[in-house]
């Protein structure tokens, strides 16, 4: 399985990606939030998360491989997650993730069944189901940092974040309590060079 892709970005149009890498040229699909992002990178080398599925209809011996990709490792994680509600498929999930996978992820653990049904392809009966099935998984996902320019920060801190949060939950903290923590130290725009520096921060904050 091809699960990360490194090229120049060739071209991007609607829902595809197009990088070229080495003497091969790729079509990786993303999300519309992702779109926004890589539509200036034109020319530029950039990294995608991927993961690989067949299309098509098996019973007809007509499957196409096709990739999706994600400029951070998280993300393709929260889609791999999204993909598991009834009802919502490859396809689906892509057309829906028209936002940030932050703000999509705020939106489940708040239950906003409402906001949810406005995305692309999602009505009420699928935002029910949604949250149902990842209202306790997407906290730590609602953790990521953003830069000023509004795009994802880079995956190290990403998934930095999203270490620490599943290491407090192992020490007994609440989904709340440890997103909260997270939030008040990195709120003060520190870097951590690893999630030991991160969490002493967390702990050196609340002694005070």
């Amino acid at each position: 399985m091809i699960t990360k892709i490194t090229g120049r970005v060739v071209g991007v149009a609607g829902d595809i990606a197009t990088l070229a890498a080495g003497p091969f040229e790729y079509e990786v699909l993303i999300p519309e939030f992702a779109r926004r992002q890589l539509q200036g990178q034109v020319g530029r080398e950039v990294s995608l998360n991927t993961l690989e599925y067949l299309e098509g209809d098996p019973t007809r011996g007509r499957l196409t491989p096709r990739l999706v990709g994600f400029p951070a490792a998280v993300e393709r994680e929260f889609f791999e997650m999204f993909c598991q509600v009834d009802g919502v498929g490859v396809k689906k999930a892509l057309r829906a993730m028209v936002r940030p996978v932050d703000e999509l992820a705020s939106m489940i653990e708040e239950q906003d069944v409402k906001g949810l049904s406005t995305l692309p392809g999602v009505g009420p009966a699928t935002a029910e189901r949604v949250v149902a099935k990842l209202r306790r998984k997407a906290a730590k996902f609602a953790l990521l940092v953003r830069r000023d320019d509004g795009t994802t920060g880079v995956e190290i801190e990403s998934d930095l974040l999203s270490e620490a949060f599943d290491i407090l939950r192992s020490l007994g903290h609440s989904e709340s309590d440890a997103r909260r923590l997270i939030d008040q130290t990195v709120s003060r725009n520190k870097k951590f060079k690893d999630v030991e520096a991160l969490l002493h921060a967390v702990y050196e904050q609340r002694s005070q």
